[in-house]
Formats: C-alpha cells, sequence, structure tokens
C-alpha cells in the first residue's frame, strides 16, 4: 500500500513505494521514457515513466499530459544526486498515474514573458517556482514577525480598517461614503496602538494598509502589510536597541529555514548573514553632511544632482541608498525634522526644528524598512501641534483625550511587510512580494 506523502518530506522515504499528489510543473518528453516535475505546493520532485514498466495505457496517459494537468502519481522513491527538484537528489519511480483533469493549454509557458502579461495573469503565475519561494520566505517572515513579538511580551490588538480621519498624510487618503460621511481606508493602526498600549503596556497590530499615493517606483504599493508595535515608557533609544533585535531576527530565521528558496531567487546571502545587532545608528545632521560630502566628491552632474540634499528636505530613494551602502547593515537615521515627519512625533529638547524620530534603512538600494519615533504624551503640545498642521482638532478628540489619563512617554514604529520581503529576497520590484500587488495602474485581477 502506497503512502501518501508531501514532497518536502520525499528524503525520508527512500526506498518506499508513496503516492503524491499534485500539478504537472513540466513533461520532457525521451520516446520510451517521460520525465515529470511534479509540484504539490510544498516542493517539486522528478518522476520518471519508463515505457516497458507501466501498462501501455498509463503510459500513453503520461506521454499526453499538458502543463498543470493535476494528478496522483504512484511509486517507488530512490535516491539520485543528479535529480533535480526542491528538495533535490531524490525522484520517483512511476508505477502508477491517475489523471484528475488535463488541463488546457497554458498560457504561462517556459519562456520569457512581458511583466504585464504575467501580472495580467498574476493567478496563474503564483503557480511558478521563483513566485513560490517568493510567497514561501513572506510567510516566512509573517510567522517570524508574529513569533517574536507574541514571545517578547507583546499583545496584538486589531485596530479599524475604516477610519474618520487622517493617520499620516491627508493627501494619501482612499475616501469612500460611509452611509453618508466621509471615512477613509486605513494608511495606519498606529493611533489606535497608542489607545491600546495603555491597556496592555506592548502591542502590536498588524494587517493590511492603504496610502493613495501616485507612485510608480519600485517601492510603493497602494495596499500593503503592515506591522506596528507600540510600547509604554519607551525611549527613542529602547525602540532602536528593540528593533534591531527584532529585524535581526526575521533576517536570521528565513537564512536558518529558506536557504533553497534564496538559491532558487539567485539571492547573495552574504549580506544577509551580516544583519546582526548592533546596527550604525547616524543623525539626520550627520547624514545630510555625508551625503553633500559624497555629492562634492563626484564629478558627475546627474550622481552630484542626485546626491545633494538641503538640510530640512526629505531624503529620496538616491539618498537612503547612497547612506545605506556606507555599511554592512541596516544603518539607523535618527532626529528627523519636524517638518518632515508626522504631527503626533516627540520634539527634541531644546530643539523644536528636530523630532524624535528614526528610520532603518536597508542596504543594496532597499531603503526604509521601518519608520518609527517616540510620540508627543502631553496634551497641550500635542494640541499646538494639531493646531499648527493646520488639522481639524474634533478629529482627534478621542486621540487627545488619552493624554488626560495617565500619559507616559511611549514609542512605537511600523515595519512594511513587502519592502521586507523585497530586500531578503533580493527582488528588483516591490510588485511580486505580494500574492496581489495594488498599483497605480493595476486593480486585476
Amino acid at each position: 500500500m502506497a503512502t501518501l506523502i508531501q514532497i518536502a518530506d520525499i528524503a525520508q522515504h527512500a526506498g518506499q513505494e508513496v503516492m503524491v499528489r499534485g500539478w504537472v510543473y513540466n513533461r520532457t518528453d525521451k520516446g520510451r521514457l517521460q520525465f515529470l516535475l511534479v509540484r504539490d505546493g510544498t516542493g517539486i520532485a522528478q518522476c520518471v515513466a519508463f515505457k516497458k514498466e507501466l501498462e501501455p495505457g498509463v503510459f500513453e496517459t503520461i506521454t499526453n499530459l499538458t502543463q498543470e494537468s493535476s494528478v496522483i502519481v504512484t511509486g517507488t522513491v530512490r535516491a539520485d544526486e543528479r535529480a533535480p527538484g526542491t528538495p533535490g537528489g531524490f525522484e520517483i519511480g512511476i508505477t502508477h498515474l491517475d489523471v484528475i483533469q488535463l488541463a488546457d493549454e497554458y498560457p504561462i509557458q517556459p519562456k520569457e514573458h512581458g511583466v504585464e502579461f504575467l501580472m495580467d495573469h498574476r493567478h496563474l503565475w503564483v503557480r511558478s517556482l521563483r513566485q513560490w519561494a517568493i510567497l514561501r520566505v513572506r510567510a516566512t517572515i509573517i510567522r517570524t514577525i508574529r513569533n517574536w513579538l507574541d514571545e517578547h511580551g507583546y499583545v496584538l490588538v486589531d485596530t479599524p480598517i475604516l477610519t474618520p480621519a487622517a493617520g499620516e498624510n491627508t493627501t494619501t487618503l482612499f475616501e469612500i461614503d460611509y452611509f453618508g460621511e466621509p471615512a477613509y481606508l486605513a494608511q495606519t493602526g498606529q493611533l489606535y496602538n497608542e489607545a491600546n498600549m495603555a491597556s496592555f503596556g506592548k502591542v502590536y497590530c498588524f494587517g493590511p494598509t492603504f496610502r493613495a499615493e501616485k507612485s510608480k517606483t519600485r517601492r510603493h504599493l497602494m495596499e500593503f502589510w503592515m506591522v506596528e508595535p507600540e510600547m509604554a515608557f519607551f525611549s527613542l533609544e529602547d525602540l532602536m536597541a528593540m528593533e534591531e533585535e527584532f529585524v535581526s531576527a526575521i533576517v536570521q530565521d528565513v537564512l536558518a529555514k529558506h536557504r533553497a528558496e534564496l538559491e532558487i531567487l539567485e539571492r547573495d546571502t552574504a549580506r544577509l548573514e551580516a544583519v546582526r545587532p548592533p546596527f550604525p545608528r547616524i543623525s539626520y545632521d550627520e547624514a545630510v553632511e555625508r551625503l553633500n560630502r559624497l555629492a562634492g566628491e563626484t564629478d558627475d552632474p546627474e550622481r552630484k544632482a542626485e546626491l545633494a540634499i538641503t538640510w530640512g528636505d526629505d531624503f529620496g530613494s538616491p539618498h537612503e541608498t547612497a547612506l545605506a551602502e556606507m555599511f554592512d547593515r541596516p544603518v539607523f537615521v535618527y532626529h528627523y525634522p519636524t517638518a518632515a515627519k508626522a504631527f503626533y512625533m516627540q520634539p527634541v529638547e531644546g530643539r523644536p526644528e528636530v523630532c524624535r524620530s528614526v528610520d532603518l534603512l536597508a542596504p543594496e538600494g532597499y531603503g526604509e524598512i521601518t519608520g518609527g519615533s517616540e510620540r508627543i504624551w502631553d496634551a497641550d503640545l500635542l494640541k499646538q501641534r494639531i493646531d499648527e498642521i493646520g488639522i481639524n482638532p474634533d478629529n482627534y478628540a478621542w486621540y487627545l483625550s488619552l493624554r488626560r489619563y495617565g500619559s507616559v512617554p511611549h514609542a512605537g514604529f511600523g515595519l512594511g511587510v513587502e519592502r521586507t520581503v523585497a530586500w531578503i529576497c533580493g527582488l528588483p520590484h516591490i510588485r511580486e512580494t505580494i500574492p496581489y500587488a495594488r498599483m497605480l495602474n493595476r486593480l486585476y485581477p
């Protein structure tokens, strides 16, 4: 009696008769020999059909199999170091095969396709080996995020997706009609997290967030997933210490569990190996000096214009890339100009033009992975900032009231899952990091 197995466990069944249920990833016709690559979601195994060892009807069925046909394969597992697959080194000698469905001609063939074609067929593209590897890494990143926070005393508290006011920039809101009243898709759960923090001390929310930012860069999505921890009695220094432990744990867990997937993605893991605490820390002031010094050292006018920055401006992608390349691991840049950041960030004492904020920049051109700050915890100062920004204080009455009932210094940050996946996997574009990307020009499928 054949044992039903998952391909990921094939090495444990050498010499045994097994049954595998899955889909034909590829077929190679060698006349009397047919080589099938069969995937079952956990991996891919080479399955070999030898004409003289099979009933004629079974062998003929195999020779007519199309890509992505669903099948049940029965056969004997044997070790062969030449056998391709994930995991490789083992193959199945077919003794029987049942067809569940003979697939129509598959639109994605083993050849080059344009990106727009592949995105139009994203519902099928997710079956490819590369996308399979990326999304497995993504799943582990999400699991590690949850596990690390849960194991370090953080409580998951869900926050609303529909909100009555902006959490960040009012120009990047998706507005909807909420029974005749305007409402918005959440940009962040942070404001609600600050309320939840006062109940549990250390909390996090984790879910989809939305930014109506009309950007076509390789780093931006309209809908993305973000984890946002918020901690009572935390300073900016406490925040950075926590972040470097947290981010390092994510990277090292992926390295421990997904060497095979990273190899499929041709990811050079040497840079990832270095992602361990402590991370370097530089102030915004120092970062501006470094960038302008670098701009002054180049003779290329375009590069000079790209790098030069005026104090008070926020960093663009070229600035973040140049700064990150100065170090062998992610770098913290702290104390940004107040005008460049959100209204709720605590100003630096004696220097109100600068706030107690910090971004974590990933190397290799992947930019900001986390953004966080100490929060203003004084009610009068927060009201002053709301008035300065010119937003309606009535929309934030509940948020302001938090500062009147046991307010404490606190801090938090947000980590974007998709940017983290792109960085760890070494991807050129963020669209492959999420099963169904929502971009400026894409809402299908």
